[in-house]
Protein backbone atom coordinates (compact mmCIF):
# COMPACT_ATOMS: atom_id res chain seq x y z
CA UNK A 1 0.00 0.00 0.00
CA UNK A 2 1.41 3.33 -1.08
CA UNK A 3 -0.10 6.82 -1.46
CA UNK A 4 -1.00 7.44 -5.09
CA UNK A 5 -3.46 9.99 -6.38
CA UNK A 6 -4.42 12.41 -9.13
CA UNK A 7 -4.67 16.15 -8.48
CA UNK A 8 -7.55 17.67 -10.45
CA UNK A 9 -9.73 20.76 -10.53
CA UNK A 10 -13.13 21.79 -11.91
CA UNK A 11 -11.38 24.04 -14.46
CA UNK A 12 -7.99 25.37 -15.53
CA UNK A 13 -6.54 28.14 -13.40
CA UNK A 14 -7.75 26.74 -10.08
CA UNK A 15 -4.18 26.13 -8.87
CA UNK A 16 -3.62 22.40 -9.40
CA UNK A 17 -0.13 22.95 -10.84
CA UNK A 18 0.94 25.03 -7.84
CA UNK A 19 -0.50 22.43 -5.44
CA UNK A 20 1.21 19.62 -7.35
CA UNK A 21 4.62 21.31 -7.33
CA UNK A 22 4.28 22.24 -3.66
CA UNK A 23 3.39 18.67 -2.69
CA UNK A 24 6.21 17.20 -4.77
CA UNK A 25 8.78 19.46 -3.11
CA UNK A 26 7.32 19.06 0.41
CA UNK A 27 7.41 15.26 0.10
CA UNK A 28 10.90 15.32 -1.37
CA UNK A 29 12.11 17.45 1.54
CA UNK A 30 10.58 14.92 3.96
CA UNK A 31 12.91 12.26 2.55
CA UNK A 32 10.33 10.44 0.42
CA UNK A 33 10.95 9.32 -3.14
CA UNK A 34 8.03 10.86 -5.02
CA UNK A 35 7.25 10.00 -8.65
CA UNK A 36 5.43 12.68 -10.68
CA UNK A 37 3.23 12.04 -13.69
CA UNK A 38 1.31 14.35 -16.03
CA UNK A 39 -2.05 13.52 -17.55
CA UNK A 40 -2.04 14.52 -21.20
CA UNK A 41 0.53 15.54 -23.80
CA UNK A 42 1.90 18.64 -22.05
CA UNK A 43 5.68 19.24 -22.01
CA UNK A 44 6.06 22.19 -19.62
CA UNK A 45 4.41 20.77 -16.48
CA UNK A 46 6.63 17.66 -16.51
CA UNK A 47 9.72 19.92 -16.61
CA UNK A 48 8.47 21.71 -13.49
CA UNK A 49 7.58 18.37 -11.86
CA UNK A 50 11.07 17.04 -12.48
CA UNK A 51 12.61 20.10 -10.87
CA UNK A 52 10.27 19.92 -7.86
CA UNK A 53 10.59 16.18 -7.19
CA UNK A 54 14.12 15.37 -8.30
CA UNK A 55 12.59 12.54 -10.36
CA UNK A 56 11.81 12.76 -14.05
CA UNK A 57 8.08 13.20 -14.67
CA UNK A 58 6.30 10.84 -17.05
CA UNK A 59 3.37 11.65 -19.36
CA UNK A 60 0.30 9.42 -19.17
CA UNK A 61 -2.07 10.00 -22.05
CA UNK A 62 -5.08 7.79 -22.66
CA UNK A 63 -5.50 9.01 -26.24
CA UNK A 64 -1.92 8.54 -27.42
CA UNK A 65 -1.15 5.41 -25.37
CA UNK A 66 -2.90 2.07 -25.63
CA UNK A 67 -5.02 0.75 -22.74
CA UNK A 68 -2.39 -1.94 -22.12
CA UNK A 69 0.72 0.22 -22.44
CA UNK A 70 -0.41 3.08 -20.18
CA UNK A 71 -0.92 1.02 -16.96
CA UNK A 72 2.35 -0.81 -17.61
CA UNK A 73 4.21 2.50 -17.75
CA UNK A 74 2.50 3.75 -14.59
CA UNK A 75 3.16 0.55 -12.66
CA UNK A 76 6.80 0.44 -13.68
CA UNK A 77 7.59 3.89 -12.30
CA UNK A 78 5.28 3.59 -9.27
CA UNK A 79 7.09 0.43 -8.15
CA UNK A 80 10.19 2.43 -7.17
CA UNK A 81 8.36 5.35 -5.49
CA UNK A 82 7.14 6.03 -1.97
CA UNK A 83 4.42 8.33 -3.29
CA UNK A 84 3.02 8.73 -6.83
CA UNK A 85 1.31 11.97 -7.89
CA UNK A 86 -0.43 12.59 -11.20
CA UNK A 87 -1.27 16.15 -12.19
CA UNK A 88 -4.50 16.29 -14.15
CA UNK A 89 -5.27 18.36 -17.22
CA UNK A 90 -7.92 21.09 -17.64
CA UNK A 91 -11.11 20.27 -15.72
CA UNK A 92 -11.53 16.83 -14.20
CA UNK A 93 -13.97 15.58 -16.85
CA UNK A 94 -12.60 17.52 -19.86
CA UNK A 95 -11.40 15.20 -22.60
CA UNK A 96 -10.71 15.18 -26.30
CA UNK A 97 -14.26 13.99 -26.85
CA UNK A 98 -16.48 14.24 -23.77
CA UNK A 99 -14.44 12.37 -21.11
CA UNK A 100 -12.13 10.53 -23.51
CA UNK A 101 -8.55 11.10 -22.39
CA UNK A 102 -9.65 13.18 -19.38
CA UNK A 103 -8.18 13.21 -15.89
CA UNK A 104 -11.26 11.33 -14.66
CA UNK A 105 -10.81 8.62 -17.31
CA UNK A 106 -7.16 8.23 -16.31
CA UNK A 107 -8.02 7.99 -12.60
CA UNK A 108 -10.59 5.29 -13.38
CA UNK A 109 -8.20 3.35 -15.61
CA UNK A 110 -5.46 3.33 -12.96
CA UNK A 111 -7.86 3.06 -10.00
CA UNK A 112 -6.28 6.01 -8.17
CA UNK A 113 -8.25 8.48 -6.00
CA UNK A 114 -8.70 12.12 -6.89
CA UNK A 115 -7.79 15.19 -4.83
CA UNK A 116 -9.84 18.15 -6.07
CA UNK A 117 -8.41 21.68 -5.95
CA UNK A 118 -11.28 24.20 -5.89
CA UNK A 119 -10.90 27.93 -6.54
CA UNK A 120 -13.17 29.14 -3.73
CA UNK A 121 -12.37 32.85 -3.74
CA UNK A 122 -15.88 33.73 -4.99
CA UNK A 123 -17.75 30.76 -3.52
CA UNK A 124 -19.30 29.88 -0.16
CA UNK A 125 -21.90 27.21 0.64
CA UNK A 126 -22.51 26.62 -3.09
CA UNK A 127 -19.35 24.52 -2.90
CA UNK A 128 -21.58 21.76 -1.47
CA UNK A 129 -23.45 21.38 -4.75
CA UNK A 130 -20.26 21.48 -6.79
CA UNK A 131 -18.57 18.82 -4.65
CA UNK A 132 -21.67 16.64 -4.55
CA UNK A 133 -21.81 16.71 -8.34
CA UNK A 134 -18.12 15.91 -8.75
CA UNK A 135 -18.41 13.06 -6.26
CA UNK A 136 -21.43 11.40 -7.90
CA UNK A 137 -21.26 12.31 -11.60
CA UNK A 138 -18.84 9.50 -12.51
CA UNK A 139 -19.00 6.62 -9.99
CA UNK A 140 -15.85 4.96 -11.35
CA UNK A 141 -13.64 7.45 -9.50
CA UNK A 142 -13.16 8.16 -5.80
CA UNK A 143 -13.02 11.76 -4.60
CA UNK A 144 -10.64 11.35 -1.66
CA UNK A 145 -10.51 14.97 -0.57
CA UNK A 146 -10.71 18.65 -1.46
CA UNK A 147 -8.27 21.53 -1.06
CA UNK A 148 -9.84 24.97 -1.19
CA UNK A 149 -7.60 27.52 -2.91
CA UNK A 150 -7.52 31.34 -2.67
CA UNK A 151 -9.26 31.42 0.72
CA UNK A 152 -8.00 34.30 2.87
CA UNK A 153 -10.39 34.36 5.86
CA UNK A 154 -10.87 31.58 8.45
CA UNK A 155 -14.58 32.45 8.59
CA UNK A 156 -14.83 31.80 4.84
CA UNK A 157 -13.07 28.47 5.28
CA UNK A 158 -15.51 27.37 8.01
CA UNK A 159 -18.39 27.82 5.54
CA UNK A 160 -16.50 25.76 2.96
CA UNK A 161 -15.81 23.05 5.54
CA UNK A 162 -19.53 22.81 6.25
CA UNK A 163 -20.27 22.62 2.53
CA UNK A 164 -17.77 19.79 2.02
CA UNK A 165 -19.11 17.90 5.04
CA UNK A 166 -22.66 18.08 3.69
CA UNK A 167 -21.42 16.84 0.30
CA UNK A 168 -19.59 13.96 1.98
CA UNK A 169 -16.12 14.99 0.78
CA UNK A 170 -13.15 15.09 3.21
CA UNK A 171 -11.51 18.51 3.58
CA UNK A 172 -7.71 18.56 3.59
CA UNK A 173 -7.24 22.27 4.22
CA UNK A 174 -7.13 25.56 2.40
CA UNK A 175 -4.54 27.86 0.85
CA UNK A 176 -4.61 31.65 1.22
CA UNK A 177 -3.71 33.68 -1.87
CA UNK A 178 0.06 34.14 -2.41
CA UNK A 179 1.04 36.03 -5.56
CA UNK A 180 4.72 35.14 -5.16
CA UNK A 181 4.14 31.39 -5.65
CA UNK A 182 2.42 31.65 -9.03
CA UNK A 183 4.45 30.17 -11.88
CA UNK A 184 4.75 32.96 -14.47
CA UNK A 185 3.63 32.31 -18.04
CA UNK A 186 6.30 33.02 -20.63
CA UNK A 187 6.39 32.73 -24.41
CA UNK A 188 2.76 31.84 -25.04
CA UNK A 189 2.60 29.79 -21.86
CA UNK A 190 5.25 27.29 -22.92
CA UNK A 191 8.71 28.64 -22.18
CA UNK A 192 10.69 28.00 -19.00
CA UNK A 193 12.63 31.24 -18.62
CA UNK A 194 16.16 31.44 -17.23
CA UNK A 195 15.11 34.74 -15.65
CA UNK A 196 12.77 33.01 -13.18
CA UNK A 197 14.04 31.26 -10.05
CA UNK A 198 11.65 28.30 -10.18
CA UNK A 199 13.37 26.56 -7.28
CA UNK A 200 12.69 29.51 -5.00
CA UNK A 201 9.05 29.66 -6.10
CA UNK A 202 8.54 25.93 -5.56
CA UNK A 203 10.25 26.08 -2.15
CA UNK A 204 7.96 28.94 -1.10
CA UNK A 205 4.91 27.04 -2.37
CA UNK A 206 5.95 23.93 -0.43
CA UNK A 207 6.29 25.91 2.78
CA UNK A 208 2.95 27.61 2.21
CA UNK A 209 1.18 24.32 1.56
CA UNK A 210 2.80 22.57 4.53
CA UNK A 211 1.52 25.31 6.84
CA UNK A 212 -2.12 24.94 5.73
CA UNK A 213 -2.64 21.38 4.45
CA UNK A 214 -2.59 18.17 6.48
CA UNK A 215 -0.18 16.28 4.23
CA UNK A 216 -0.04 13.16 6.39
CA UNK A 217 -3.83 12.89 6.33
CA UNK A 218 -3.78 13.32 2.56
CA UNK A 219 -1.32 10.44 2.27
CA UNK A 220 -3.46 8.21 4.48
CA UNK A 221 -6.58 9.07 2.45
CA UNK A 222 -4.86 7.99 -0.76
CA UNK A 223 -3.24 4.67 0.17
CA UNK A 224 -3.81 2.11 -2.57
CA UNK A 225 -2.29 -1.28 -3.46
CA UNK A 226 0.68 -1.11 -5.79
CA UNK A 227 0.34 -3.41 -8.78
CA UNK A 228 3.28 -5.49 -9.92
CA UNK A 229 4.46 -4.43 -13.39
CA UNK A 230 3.45 -6.87 -16.11
CA UNK A 231 6.57 -6.12 -18.12
CA UNK A 232 9.78 -4.29 -17.45
CA UNK A 233 11.47 -1.72 -19.64
CA UNK A 234 13.23 -3.50 -22.47
CA UNK A 235 16.98 -3.13 -22.67
CA UNK A 236 18.89 -2.14 -25.76
CA UNK A 237 19.20 -4.89 -28.33
CA UNK A 238 19.94 -2.77 -31.39
CA UNK A 239 23.12 -1.49 -32.99
CA UNK A 240 21.91 1.89 -34.28
CA UNK A 241 23.72 5.11 -33.42
CA UNK A 242 20.97 7.57 -32.50
CA UNK A 243 21.68 11.28 -32.08
CA UNK A 244 19.02 13.47 -30.46
CA UNK A 245 19.02 17.27 -30.60
CA UNK A 246 18.80 18.59 -27.04
CA UNK A 247 19.34 22.18 -25.97
CA UNK A 248 17.36 25.37 -25.29
CA UNK A 249 15.89 25.23 -28.81
CA UNK A 250 14.93 21.53 -28.94
CA UNK A 251 13.77 19.79 -25.78
CA UNK A 252 10.16 18.54 -26.12
CA UNK A 253 10.48 14.79 -25.70
CA UNK A 254 8.38 12.06 -24.09
CA UNK A 255 10.35 9.85 -21.73
CA UNK A 256 8.81 6.67 -23.13
CA UNK A 257 9.69 7.71 -26.68
CA UNK A 258 13.32 7.94 -25.66
CA UNK A 259 13.06 4.59 -23.86
CA UNK A 260 11.67 3.04 -27.04
CA UNK A 261 14.48 4.52 -29.16
CA UNK A 262 17.01 3.13 -26.70
CA UNK A 263 15.83 -0.36 -27.65
CA UNK A 264 17.20 0.27 -31.14
CA UNK A 265 20.71 1.25 -30.15
CA UNK A 266 22.88 3.77 -28.32
CA UNK A 267 21.62 7.33 -27.80
CA UNK A 268 23.82 10.42 -27.85
CA UNK A 269 22.75 14.04 -27.54
CA UNK A 270 23.97 17.07 -29.46
CA UNK A 271 23.14 20.77 -29.69
CA UNK A 272 22.20 22.48 -32.98
CA UNK A 273 22.88 25.75 -31.14
CA UNK A 274 26.48 25.11 -30.13
CA UNK A 275 27.85 21.98 -31.80
CA UNK A 276 29.58 22.68 -35.11
CA UNK A 277 29.65 19.06 -36.28
CA UNK A 278 27.01 16.35 -36.50
CA UNK A 279 27.77 13.29 -34.40
CA UNK A 280 28.11 9.97 -36.24
CA UNK A 281 24.56 8.65 -36.39
CA UNK A 282 22.28 6.29 -38.27
CA UNK A 283 19.22 8.22 -37.02
CA UNK A 284 18.91 11.94 -36.19
CA UNK A 285 15.96 13.03 -34.05
CA UNK A 286 14.96 16.71 -33.90
CA UNK A 287 12.17 17.11 -31.32
CA UNK A 288 10.04 20.18 -30.86
CA UNK A 289 11.01 23.15 -28.76
CA UNK A 290 11.70 26.84 -29.23
CA UNK A 291 13.77 27.36 -32.41
CA UNK A 292 11.97 30.68 -32.91
CA UNK A 293 13.68 32.03 -29.76
CA UNK A 294 17.16 31.20 -31.08
CA UNK A 295 16.99 31.96 -34.79
CA UNK A 296 20.20 34.07 -35.13
CA UNK A 297 22.28 31.41 -33.37
CA UNK A 298 20.73 28.52 -35.32
CA UNK A 299 21.19 30.32 -38.66
CA UNK A 300 24.77 31.28 -37.82
CA UNK A 301 25.76 27.66 -37.25
CA UNK A 302 26.28 27.20 -40.99
CA UNK A 303 28.78 24.36 -40.63
CA UNK A 304 26.25 22.13 -38.90
CA UNK A 305 23.50 23.11 -41.36
CA UNK A 306 25.74 22.20 -44.29
CA UNK A 307 26.58 18.83 -42.75
CA UNK A 308 22.88 18.20 -42.21
CA UNK A 309 22.24 18.83 -45.91
CA UNK A 310 24.84 16.20 -46.75
CA UNK A 311 23.67 13.69 -44.14
CA UNK A 312 22.58 10.35 -45.64
CA UNK A 313 21.04 8.56 -42.66
CA UNK A 314 17.49 8.60 -41.31
CA UNK A 315 15.83 11.71 -39.87
CA UNK A 316 12.89 12.14 -37.51
CA UNK A 317 11.59 15.67 -36.78
CA UNK A 318 8.59 17.15 -34.96
CA UNK A 319 7.12 20.66 -34.83
CA UNK A 320 10.09 22.93 -34.03
CA UNK A 321 12.42 20.27 -35.34
CA UNK A 322 10.43 20.17 -38.58
CA UNK A 323 10.64 23.99 -38.81
CA UNK A 324 14.43 23.74 -38.46
CA UNK A 325 14.56 21.33 -41.42
CA UNK A 326 12.62 23.78 -43.62
CA UNK A 327 14.05 26.46 -45.87
CA UNK A 328 13.66 29.31 -43.41
CA UNK A 329 11.80 30.50 -40.32
CA UNK A 330 10.31 34.01 -40.37
CA UNK A 331 10.51 35.77 -37.01
CA UNK A 332 7.88 38.09 -35.49
CA UNK A 333 9.33 41.11 -37.31
CA UNK A 334 9.10 39.45 -40.73
CA UNK A 335 12.82 38.66 -41.05
CA UNK A 336 13.54 35.22 -42.59
CA UNK A 337 16.34 33.13 -41.10
CA UNK A 338 17.85 30.40 -43.28
CA UNK A 339 17.60 26.86 -41.92
CA UNK A 340 18.57 23.40 -43.23
CA UNK A 341 16.49 23.40 -46.42
CA UNK A 342 15.73 19.67 -46.30
CA UNK A 343 11.96 20.23 -46.50
CA UNK A 344 10.17 22.34 -49.15
CA UNK A 345 8.53 24.67 -46.60
CA UNK A 346 8.97 27.95 -44.81
CA UNK A 347 7.32 28.72 -41.48
CA UNK A 348 6.52 31.99 -39.73
CA UNK A 349 5.90 33.39 -36.25
CA UNK A 350 4.12 36.45 -37.66
CA UNK A 351 0.39 36.70 -36.93
CA UNK A 352 0.51 33.68 -34.62
CA UNK A 353 -2.62 31.54 -34.40
CA UNK A 354 -2.99 28.54 -32.12
CA UNK A 355 -3.30 25.10 -33.66
CA UNK A 356 -3.98 22.49 -30.99
CA UNK A 357 -5.40 19.01 -30.77
CA UNK A 358 -4.83 15.29 -30.84
CA UNK A 359 -3.93 13.68 -34.13
CA UNK A 360 -3.94 10.19 -35.60
CA UNK A 361 -1.87 9.69 -38.72
CA UNK A 362 -1.92 6.64 -40.98
CA UNK A 363 1.18 6.07 -43.10
CA UNK A 364 0.19 3.12 -45.19
CA UNK A 365 -0.90 0.58 -42.57
CA UNK A 366 1.24 2.09 -39.77
CA UNK A 367 -0.70 4.21 -37.28
CA UNK A 368 0.79 6.85 -35.00
CA UNK A 369 -1.05 8.99 -32.49
CA UNK A 370 0.16 12.33 -31.24
CA UNK A 371 -0.59 15.96 -30.55
CA UNK A 372 -0.19 19.38 -32.14
CA UNK A 373 0.40 22.61 -30.24
CA UNK A 374 1.93 25.48 -32.19
CA UNK A 375 1.45 29.14 -33.02
CA UNK A 376 3.63 29.19 -36.13
CA UNK A 377 2.28 28.41 -39.59
CA UNK A 378 3.42 27.66 -43.10
CA UNK A 379 4.15 30.67 -45.32
CA UNK A 380 5.43 28.51 -48.12
CA UNK A 381 2.86 25.75 -48.23
CA UNK A 382 4.09 22.19 -48.69
CA UNK A 383 3.85 21.11 -52.31
CA UNK A 384 3.18 17.46 -51.57
CA UNK A 385 0.18 15.20 -51.52
CA UNK A 386 0.60 11.59 -50.54
CA UNK A 387 -2.61 9.53 -50.73
CA UNK A 388 -1.01 6.91 -48.50
CA UNK A 389 -0.91 9.39 -45.59
CA UNK A 390 -4.16 10.31 -43.83
CA UNK A 391 -4.65 12.51 -40.75
CA UNK A 392 -7.60 12.53 -38.32
CA UNK A 393 -8.40 14.53 -35.21
CA UNK A 394 -9.72 13.09 -31.93
CA UNK A 395 -13.28 13.10 -33.28
CA UNK A 396 -12.22 10.91 -36.19
CA UNK A 397 -12.67 13.75 -38.65
CA UNK A 398 -10.29 13.90 -41.59
CA UNK A 399 -8.30 17.13 -41.35
CA UNK A 400 -5.72 18.87 -43.52
CA UNK A 401 -2.36 17.92 -42.11
CA UNK A 402 1.06 17.66 -43.66
CA UNK A 403 3.27 14.74 -42.75
CA UNK A 404 6.50 14.48 -44.71
CA UNK A 405 7.55 10.94 -45.39
CA UNK A 406 10.28 9.50 -47.57
CA UNK A 407 12.18 6.23 -47.13
CA UNK A 408 14.66 8.12 -44.93
CA UNK A 409 12.62 10.89 -43.28
CA UNK A 410 9.52 11.40 -41.12
CA UNK A 411 8.55 14.93 -40.11
CA UNK A 412 5.55 17.11 -39.37
CA UNK A 413 3.98 19.58 -36.98
CA UNK A 414 2.62 16.66 -34.97
CA UNK A 415 4.49 15.40 -31.91
CA UNK A 416 4.44 11.64 -32.49
CA UNK A 417 4.08 9.08 -29.73
CA UNK A 418 5.80 5.78 -30.45
CA UNK A 419 6.52 4.59 -26.92
CA UNK A 420 4.36 1.53 -27.61
CA UNK A 421 5.00 1.38 -31.36
CA UNK A 422 8.72 1.36 -32.00
CA UNK A 423 8.11 -1.36 -34.59
CA UNK A 424 6.00 1.10 -36.58
CA UNK A 425 8.83 3.62 -36.47
CA UNK A 426 11.22 0.99 -37.74
CA UNK A 427 8.92 0.18 -40.64
CA UNK A 428 8.27 3.79 -41.62
CA UNK A 429 11.95 4.75 -41.55
CA UNK A 430 13.34 1.43 -42.75
CA UNK A 431 15.33 0.92 -39.56
CA UNK A 432 16.79 -2.53 -38.87
CA UNK A 433 14.93 -4.73 -36.37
Amino acid sequence: MKPQFLIAAPHSGAGKTTVTLALLRALQRSGRRVQPFKCGPDYLDPKHHTLAAGQESVNLDAFMMTAQHLPEVYQRYTQQADVSIIEGVMGLFDGARKMEGSSAALAALLDVPVILVVDAQAMAYSAAALLYGYKHFFPDITLAGVIFNFVNAPAHYRILEEAAADAGVPVLGYLPERADIRIPSRHLGLHISAETDYNAIIDAAAGHLSAHIDIERLLQQTLRPVATPVTGAAGSSGVLRIAIAKDEAFNFTYRENIAALSQLGVIHYFSPLTDTTLPPADLLYFPGGYPELHLPQLAANTGLLQQLRQYEGRILAECGGMMYLGENIVDETGHPWNMAGLLPVSTSMQQPALTIGYREVHIGDVIFKGHEFHYSHYVKAPDITDPAIRVWNARQEVIPGTVFHTPRLLAGYMHFYWGDNVAGLQRVLGLPG
